[in-house]
């Protein structure tokens, strides 16, 4: 049976009313990414109810050797989650796998579907007082299965970790239909390998995520939130180690914002003000919480500022008075990819070096893109706390678009190649999709792509897994 045709009607008869989306005007943005750097045409788009209904799917699509994509909330930066333009491959959605299975508040945990909006689930852990630390731009569209198949990051990564970090146990339908039932809440488990570990960050190459159980923690009670206009990046991460070690590691947010961020935030987004009056050239956006209340971290925080401006590392600074003037510094912050889309065309580069080198590597990177690509101008900003950043060129004024993309992978491999001296990787928080397969493949170590193939090759030797992402076989 290969008439597609065919191949649609059977699928069709392993859902339920609802599971087969014909809909043009539905289906069509499923078929670009979020970036529309990629659009695709699907043999069929379904929407599984249940993990026994993906079972059918991928069972049904491996034994006629059909591709099969898994789709969440279309977030992915690389094009992870769109199908090639064949018309062969099944694009499946999660968005029907919505259900939070269980909120254990004792056990601190949380066992949820991959189709979950993230924004929903930190909601939810909030009615029962406790907190879900994964927080990411696109958390009110983002699903929780995307997020733990590309290790999402996100605004917390220093104090909380990756989105691996904060899983405790997996279901995963398998290659062959199978279906994997490791959803342990348990945190202490030697029993054999760490499977799960296998599916966090593949991308849906491995398997298809369709519940985890998370971690919670106890919920924050207690905030300090300050924008500071810092000497240069060098004393941005001075004042790091300074809040860290004066707060108990209570920082959760350390974020490294250029004066161009600040210019395009307020040129492009309605409501965004500067913080500041003095203009500098570098400024950080730092957040102390605690989950105990009355904890006063505003008084450390201004204490630690004013100890950084005796010693030159910090020129000016606001500490939020209130929740009005919080939510007004992580808006500018958060607004920088939306006003970069409405300056021009931009060339994007999610990269990551040890703290230490980050000062370093933005000179360094930075002279060569001031030297080599005049058609753009560099905005370097993100998570400095955890080495980070989101290192864009975006369009010059005066500049035509085809001209900066011109130069665009002149611009990436420059970057890359110095992000490999820096000791550091060319995909941060951002998967890879299949718009870094080749990077993968350049950067990457013989011995690890070998594991990868390997691992590929014994998970799904038919290769319908998410085909032509992260490995090209």
């Amino acid at each position: 049976m290969n008439d597609s045709a065919s191949l649609a009607r059977k699928l069709a008869e392993l859902l339920d009313e609802g599971g087969l989306l014909t809909d043009p005007v539905r289906t069509a943005p499923m078929l670009r990414d979020h970036r529309a750097l990629y659009r695709g045409h699907a043999l069929v788009v379904v929407a599984p109810a249940d993990v026994a209904a993906v079972a059918r799917v991928v069972a049904f699509c491996n034994e006629h050797g059909v591709g099969v994509v898994p789709q969440g909330g279309n977030t992915s930066y690389c094009g992870g989650a769109t199908p090639d333009a064949s018309s062969s491959q099944v694009l499946l959605s999660l968005a029907r796998l919505n259900r939070i299975r269980d909120l254990d508040q004792a056990n601190y945990t949380m066992t949820a579907e991959a189709g979950c909006i993230l924004a929903r689930l930190q909601s939810a852990a909030s009615e029962v007082d406790r907190y879900l630390p994964l927080s990411l731009g696109s958390e009110g569209s983002c699903m929780l299965g995307g997020n733990l198949s590309t290790n999402a990051g996100g605004l917390n990564v220093i104090r909380y970790g990756m989105a691996r970090e904060l899983v405790l146990g997996l279901e995963v339908v398998l290659a062959d239909g199978r279906v994997l039932d490791a959803l342990t809440g348990l945190r202490k488990d030697n029993t054999g390998y760490d499977v799960k570990s296998l599916f966090l960050g593949a991308e849906g190459t491995l398997g298809i995520i369709t519940a985890a159980c998370l971690k919670l923690y106890p919920a924050l009670r207690s905030f300090a939130t300050a924008f500071v206009a810092v000497r240069d990046p060098d004393a941005a991460v001075s004042l790091l180690g300074t809040l860290r070690d004066a707060s108990g590691d209570c920082v959760s947010s350390f974020e490294l914002i250029p004066r161009i961020g600040i210019d395009l935030t307020t040129r492009h987004i309605p409501g965004v003000v500067d913080p500041l009056a003095s203009s500098s050239d570098w400024y950080v956006l730092c957040e102390l919480s605690t989950s105990r209340a009355g904890e006063p971290l505003d008084a450390l925080l201004e204490k630690a500022l004013a100890q950084a401006h005796e010693s030159g590392w910090v020129q000016d600074a606001s500490v939020a008075q209130n929740l009005r003037e919080r939510e007004a510094f992580w808006r500018l912050r958060e607004s920088i990819p939306e006003s970069q889309r409405k300056e021009g065309a931009s060339l994007k580069h999610d990269i990551s070096v040890p703290v230490s080198k980050v000062p370093r590597f933005i000179e360094v990177a930075g002279g060569w893109v001031e030297k080599n690509i005049p058609q753009g101008v560099l905005v370097a900003y993100g998570h400095l706390g955890d080495g980070n950043l989101h290192f864009n060129i975006s369009q010059r004024a005066g500049t035509q678009t085809f001209q900066l993309q011109a130069v665009e992978q002149k611009a990436k491999r420059a970057i890359h190649d110095l992000v490999r001296e820096f000791g550091g990787s060319f995909s941060a928080e951002h998967g890879i999709g299949q718009l870094k397969v080749f990077e993968l493949e350049r950067y990457a170590s013989p011995v690890e792509l070998d594991l990868m193939r390997g691992l590929k090759k014994a998970l799904d030797p038919k290769g319908i897994m998410n085909p032509g992402k992260v490995l090209r076989l």
